[in-house]
């Protein structure tokens, strides 16, 4: 693996690889001092219906929203508060209703080194949360730091999907 030059070539990888099925908005100051880079937000609706529309038989939503964070190094505290960051904002964009059926709200962390309480903290990361028994749906909290020290990935178990895109920024 070859180590990539800065966070900032890595956060470029990261929003080509997102561009695609994302809508992307880059943060130049974030708020409260959060090193928050970029926010992006995936929309999809489908369903299905019977020879004409009015017929519809179900419909679904999921929806994922991304926030980018990059820093030299990431703390616990500083995990805990963009953590908490992404939390809050995420939840204000779920709309929990009828034919909703999950959202997954994924801080991402790009930084030169994490101390190892921060990564224990990351893994072992639980958020979920179901909407009126999950007839609404549910939400999923999925965490990933790109550490450029040692070129590793680390995720908490909801965002282990998550890594193996993260592992081919790491490697291109």
């Amino acid at each position: 693996m070859s180590k990539a030059r800065s966070r900032e070539e890595l956060l470029e990888r990261m929003l080509r690889g997102y561009e695609a099925y994302f809508d992307i908005e880059r943060v130049t100051e974030g708020p409260d001092g959060l090193p928050l880079a970029a926010k992006c937000r995936f929309y999809v609706h489908s369903e299905k219906y019977v020879l004409v529309k009015k017929a519809k038989l179900w419909d679904a939503d999921s929806n994922e929203y991304v926030y980018i964070f990059s820093m030299p190094e990431l703390t616990k505290e500083l995990y805990l508060r963009c953590l908490q960051y992404a939390y809050d904002e995420g939840m204000k964009l779920i709309d929990p209703k009828p034919g909703h059926m999950y959202s997954y709200i994924t801080p991402v962390f790009l930084c030169d080194t994490c101390t190892p309480e921060a990564e224990k903290a990351l893994k072992h990361c639980r958020i979920y949360k179901s909407f009126h028994f999950s007839w609404y749906g549910w939400m999923n909290v999925h965490t990933a730091a790109i550490i450029r020290d040692g070129n590793r990935v680390a995720t908490n178990r909801m965002g282990r999907a998550n890594a193996k895109f993260m592992k081919s920024i790491l490697d291109s």
